[in-house]
């Protein structure tokens, strides 16, 4: 019979989390994951499998979390929905500059270590990528049936974009760009958006 655990599974893979996160994949040792959650190898192994398998374990569920926050921040009536998707970007412009954010987020530093070589990895990083951009795509569409944005606009064409500054911010901010460039490449792509002629008065 099966000896219960006798630790938290969540913090304990917080901890791993925040191991990846800090050290990225492959400077992270056993070791040091030992260290970081207080438990023996054999205990590692036998509750969530070796390295490979914690990695993708929490990066699992940090992809998971990541589209389910941003799809909570952005929800809500069609009125306002391009407002509430810029202030969001202004938001993560923000974050993106604060000194404690250097380390960037786990979605990207994951994929810039491990996709190439990892196609598990590559699969839930694009999945997770699209899973974000529907989100924007959703916020556009609710803009547009609301009159933001004229009938003309493609949801899909502007949505991929933002993807593109969202994630581009991160890594520029990750490198030392001050808050206030951050905030203006915001600005500038909405002041670049075709709003409805209604809203120019």
């Amino acid at each position: 019979m099966a000896r219960p655990r006798t630790f938290d599974e969540a913090q304990v893979l917080r901890a791993v989390r925040d191991q990846f996160w800090s050290k990225g994949y492959a400077a992270t040792s056993m070791d040091d994951l030992m260290k970081a959650t207080g438990l023996g190898k054999g205990s590692l192994y036998g509750a969530f499998g070796d390295k490979q398998q914690l990695f993708q374990k929490v990066f699992d569920a940090y992809c998971v979390s990541s589209v389910a926050a941003v799809e909570k921040t952005l929800a809500g009536p069609d009125a306002g929905a391009l407002e509430r998707l810029r202030q969001f970007l202004l938001g993560v412009a923000t974050a993106s500059a604060a000194e404690v954010n250097r380390r960037g987020c786990l979605l990207s530093r994951g994929t810039a270590e491990l996709a190439a070589q990892d196609a598990q990895v590559a699969d839930r990083a694009l999945e997770t990528f699209r899973g974000l951009e529907a989100a924007f795509v959703r916020c556009l569409t609710q803009a547009q049936a609301h009159g933001d944005l004229p009938a003309q606009a493609d949801p899909r064409r502007l949505g991929a974009l933002l993807l593109a500054l969202f994630r581009g911010m991160e890594a520029v901010g990750k490198a030392g760009m001050e808050e206030a460039s951050l905030r203006g490449m915001v600005e500038t792509a909405f002041e670049g958006l075709p709003i409805a002629s209604k809203r120019r008065r």
